[in-house]
């Protein structure tokens, strides 16, 4: 089955990053954000370069559970292994616009978006989060983050915090009809007349992975860079086969070392991990 580590080897062997070119002449993609969302599907399935879209959809078939559905996270699961948010950029530092979701250190099938079709699609009560940040220009693709949630977002608790306090401090106006909602409230008949409601919503952003490991990594004129961060306790439950692969990459633009990070839920202590940097000039 597949995994961040295949990903990285086909991506570092396909080594083509004009994805506008590569999706909207196969009708895969209606803009940017589909080609790179495509882009990484093939990345995961190994189909780059699979003509025949039903040998891709076989592919997808072994490889995937979920594909996603608009506005619901996750845009993907591998079965049996981790899910995938994708997130566009046109900025390599703009920071990521999650709406009412908040920042996810993991999946669990008890959070209220997910649809009911994603939590039956296979067995699975939580999983590993692989957030991918992809910095686009109009054609092609600049850089690509792949960064696991538990490194880069603090635990569901600190957010659900907020978030009911809020919830419950909106529900203390008096004299005004709640009801239930997903959302952080929603206020009813507002007006003398019962003919206007209020949906309050959470508009959610967090800062992009490039700013947030900074000390890690900074910002090169390479043509393209992927720079992926792995815990290094995630990265040895990988099979060996795909461990093999990547660390046998030989190329003077790959590079894999091991460093620490801040840990989300307390920076005072480190989380050890491995670094893994595909750095293209031109």
């Amino acid at each position: 089955m597949t995994n961040i580590l295949e990903a990285i080897y086909n991506i570092a062997i396909q080594n083509d990053f004009q994805i506008k070119a590569l999706y909207t002449g196969r009708n895969r993609a209606n803009g940017m954000g589909d080609a790179l969302e495509n882009y990484i599907k093939d990345a995961f399935a190994d189909t780059f370069g699979v003509s025949q879209e039903i040998e891709r959809m076989k592919k997808f078939n072994q490889n995937f559970s979920w594909l996603g559905s608009q506005n619901n996270p996750p845009d993907i699961m591998i079965k049996n292994g981790d899910a995938i948010e994708v997130k566009k950029t046109q900025s390599s530092t703009t920071s990521l616009a999650l709406n009412s979701s908040y920042p996810k250190s993991d999946l669990r099938n008890t959070n209220p978006m997910i649809t009911k079709e994603c939590k039956a699609c296979e067995e699975w009560t939580t999983k590993d989060l692989i957030y991918c940040v992809g910095h686009t220009t109009d054609t092609s693709l600049k850089s690509l983050w792949m960064v696991y949630g538990n490194i880069y977002a603090a635990n569901p608790e600190t957010y659900e915090r907020i978030k009911k306090t809020i919830s419950t401090g909106i529900k203390t106006i008096q004299n005004v009809v709640f009801s239930e909602t997903k959302e952080l409230g929603r206020v009813n008949r507002v007006d003398p007349l019962g003919i206007t409601n209020l949906r309050i919503r959470g508009m959610w952003q967090i800062e992009n992975p490039r700013k947030v490991f900074d000390y890690l990594h900074s910002q090169t004129s390479n043509s393209f860079e992927l720079i992926s961060i792995i815990p290094v306790d995630k990265y040895k439950s990988f099979p060996e086969e795909s461990i093999k692969k990547i660390e046998r990459l030989k190329s003077k633009d790959f590079s894999i070392q091991n460093t620490n990070v801040k840990d989300p839920n307390n920076p005072a202590k480190l989380i050890e991990v491995k670094l893994i940097k595909y750095l293209v000039t031109e």
